[in-house]
């Protein structure tokens, strides 16, 4: 039996080196975190634009990489109430036909201590949110950030909201998410995220009716992932909250009117059930059960630029400035890891009681810290940025030889790289699920020290 991941405990730091950290966004990665930062020692404050914490239904999938942040931040006993555990992932042909498939409980020995479950979004979330505030973080919502300042001296920075409220720490971090525009406060200019082409209908279904259908009944009562692959278009579902709600996603090519300016919209069913009407028959059936859908534009980002302002006072992560395809199932796990990474990095920042925050030193540490988090983050969401890219070509090829050729060799053992189910790629799988922040901090860490040793002497 593998050794359960270490949870960490949060450090005690006199006020002298503890960061008055705000956070701007309490999504997924800036809940995150805030567990991080505080777990690591600072004083944190969320900022929230929304009049109260409240995700819509929608499922997210937690694999390995995930789950080992999760855990490390004393999250499971909470979560665990809330899990579906899968037993395999499908992939299928758009008419129904087995291409392939993989075992969940196989894929997690790969990667000892961890675990793939499913949950509904807001439980994670909530506990999240529970998490964040049994450390101590403080919340304030109905606080819509407008502008982010950094102080003529570039030891703070000062978060000002819509209604000209205005909050100062040492250290301000953007996590607003693909829409937000703090990206644009650090850089000074326009930086619009990039529409794909695709947009994903989001449905949530009581399993009621499903467990009276013999072809539907085995979805809720074998808890397994499934993928439909089919030409310019994909479905995805799986069962959450104990078998009592059943997750679809399912994407087409983005009709969204271009002068839209929201990236979510009411969807039409029956232009829903139009698009997968000769598919496999199992999927219509489901659709009929489907009372609204909502439409979801999926657009990217890549920040190819520095994340940190020069001062040290500001600092952007999560889909704010890597917004990925959810092809992967790792958008969330990628913001995890950014507030992982940020909070262990600002974890080595000095904590003793002869030196202060606003000392050379710590300033110098602080800098240090923000340029390893850079280093370990931004080449990481890239590969995943552009891998959910390829993804988007793989699963909607039309019949024909290039989707042949995807499943035949899906269908080998072993698999090539480059294969369509990623999280058993070869050329991926261990990179993207075997992760380990803290091994990365440290290796980075050590990297950039020796550097900055080498450098000084010269």
């Amino acid at each position: 039996m593998a050794p359960p991941i270490q949870i960490k405990q949060q450090e005690i730091r006199p006020q002298s080196c503890q960061l008055k950290v705000i956070i701007v966004g309490a999504g997924l990665a800036g809940l995150g975190s805030s567990i991080s930062c505080a777990l690591a020692g600072h004083l944190v404050h969320v900022l929230e634009a929304a009049h109260e914490i409240k995700e819509v239904g929608a499922g997210i999938q937690i694999l390995p990489n995930s789950s080992r942040v999760l855990q490390h931040w004393g999250l499971e006993k909470s979560l665990t109430p809330h899990m579906t555990i899968p037993r395999v992932c499908n992939f299928l042909g758009w008419k129904g036909n087995f291409i392939s498939s993989m075992n969940f409980r196989e894929s997690e020995k790969n990667y000892p201590g961890t675990w793939y479950r499913d949950f509904h979004r807001a439980d994670l979330q909530q506990c999240l949110l529970d998490r964040a505030v049994e450390l101590g973080v403080g919340l304030t919502c109905n606080a819509r950030i407008t502008d982010v300042s950094v102080s003529g001296d570039g030891t703070t920075a000062t978060a000002t909201s819509f209604d000209g409220r205005r909050w100062t720490g040492d250290l301000i971090i953007g996590a607003d998410g693909v829409f937000g525009k703090l990206t644009e406060e650090l850089l000074g200019r326009v930086d619009s995220p990039v529409k794909t082409g695709d947009l994903a209908f989001r449905v949530m279904l009581s399993t009621e009716e499903m467990q009276k259908d013999p072809e539907l009944v085995e979805f809720v009562t074998d808890p397994q992932v499934n993928y439909w692959l089919g030409p310019d278009a994909h479905a995805v579902n799986y069962v959450l909250r104990n078998g009592k709600l059943f997750n679809m996603v399912l994407i087409v090519p983005d009709d969204i009117p271009e002068e839209s300016l929201a990236p979510t919209i009411e969807g039409n069913v029956e232009e829903m059930c139009a698009w997968f009407k000769d598919w496999d028959p199992r999927i219509p059936k489901l659709l009929k059960l489907c009372q609204s859908v909502q439409k979801w534009r999926l657009c990217i980002r890549f920040g190819d630029f520095d994340w940190t302002h020069p001062s040290g006072a500001f600092v952007m992560l999560g889909d704010a400035v890597h917004a990925a395809l959810p092809y992967l199932a790792s958008g969330a796990g990628m913001s995890f890891e950014d507030g992982a990474v940020l909070g262990e990095c600002l974890s080595r920042l000095p904590n003793r009681p002869d030196i202060s925050k606003t000392s050379t030193e710590f300033l110098n540490a602080k800098q240090h810290a923000l340029f390893v988090f850079q280093k370990c983050r931004k080449q990481r969401t890239k590969m995943v940025v552009e891998r959910g890219n390829i993804q988007q070509y793989l699963y909607h090829y039309h019949d024909g030889p290039e989707q042949q050729e995807r499943d035949r060799k899906m269908q080998m053992v072993p698999t090539p790289e480059g294969e369509a189910l990623a999280w058993r790629d070869p050329g991926l799988a261990a990179q993207l699920l075997g992760y380990d922040h803290i091994a990365d901090v440290d290796r980075r860490w050590s990297e950039a020290s020796g550097r900055a040793a080498a450098e000084s002497r010269l």
